[in-house]
């Protein structure tokens, strides 16, 4: 059997040209013991791969050159060799970036038996969603009565953090950049701010007009402008979980620091990155929180889909232009 993949024919400086991403074909081997071949339905793009295509090592190897390229992936078991999976399993892996995958079990999971579609595996109920708990509940100990500020509040995790704070009886401020993203934040209930045409200096006072008492969270996706936005409305004690710098993902040159960084010491904030992996073993937690939540429709979600397999890159490389309304999809 045959599968289709992409590969990176070099590590790109600054935004990624579409050029290095090569549509290649293999021949499958037998399976060995233990090892499923899946049918992909649908693929998953995240900002973070953007790091695995710099060619070191960050908290996760980088993708080798001329080798199959990987990510999140819904599938359906379509052979088998171990007996904990069989034909027609619906299951979520890493072998993304191509049509169909050949794994180890130890790195399948068979879906859980919920009723909603499979691609919320990779988005609500998958990394990005549990990336907005993970990032709200542990790292930011977020409280009721809360005033959280979220940026990208529109993305896969942007969004569900926005309503999990919410949900606690927070007042929440979002930051995003397009119309229909504010118009679809505020329909949730969330203080929309734009971030478009404005300098930190603007974007902090937007922010204060938003959120008069002040920032008691801080769920930093961005960095760049919105960090130091933030950092200027914190309140004392303020906590803030950094999951992503997007701003600078793509910088050619290393990008400077906020200017009012002392903003922490003053306020006697804390600020601390994480890493959702690291926070795994409490996936079932975050899943019995939220998965009745997403099945009895309480959860507001969107998803954009692009399809076929020849349209991954694109779909990758439009997170950086801000083309997606939640999770960012790849339909086979």
């Amino acid at each position: 059997m045959q599968s289709q993949f992409y590969s990176l024919t070099d590590y790109p400086n600054g935004l990624p040209d579409r050029a290095l991403f090569k549509l290649e074909t293999q021949t499958l081997p037998d399976l060995a013991e233990g090892e499923v071949r899946i049918r992909n339905h649908w693929l998953s793009v995240d900002p973070y791969m953007r790091g695995r295509m710099s060619g070191i090592r960050t908290y996760v190897d980088p993708f080798e050159l001329g080798k199959p390229m990987e990510g999140g992936a819904i599938g359906e078991v379509i052979e088998t060799n171990d007996s904990s999976l069989k034909v027609g399993d619906k299951v979520s892996h890493m072998g993304g970036w191509r049509d169909i995958a050949q794994l180890p079990t130890q790195g399948v999971t068979k879906l859980p038996d919920i009723d909603v579609p499979e691609q919320a595996y990779l988005g609500v109920l998958g990394m990005p969603g549990m990336t907005a708990w993970t990032g709200l509940n542990l790292i930011a100990e977020c409280k009721p009565a809360d005033n959280v500020l979220v940026s990208a509040a529109s993305g896969a995790v942007g969004s569900l953090a926005v309503q999990l704070a919410k949900a606690k009886g927070c007042h929440v401020v979002g930051i995003a950049g397009a119309a229909h993203k504010l118009a679809w934040l505020e329909s949730l209930g969330v203080e929309p701010v734009s971030y478009r045409e404005r300098d930190a200096y603007e974007l902090s006072e937007a922010i204060k007009l938003a959120s008069p008492n002040g920032i008691d969270v801080y769920f930093e996706n961005v960095g760049g402008i919105c960090l130091e936005a933030a950092l200027s409305q914190l309140n004392e004690g303020a906590r803030i979980a950094v999951c992503g710098m997007i701003d600078g993902y793509n910088a050619k040159e290393p990008t400077p620091g906020p200017s009012n960084l002392a903003q922490l010491i003053m306020r006697k904030a804390k600020m601390q990155g994480f890493i959702v992996a690291d926070h795994w073993s409490s996936y079932p937690y975050f899943l019995n929180e939220v998965a009745p939540q997403v099945a009895e429709g309480k959860l507001d979600y969107k998803e954009t889909v692009r399809e076929g397999l020849e349209n991954t890159p694109d779909a990758f490389l439009a997170l950086f232009d801000g083309a997606n309304t939640g999770k960012m999809l790849v339909k086979l």
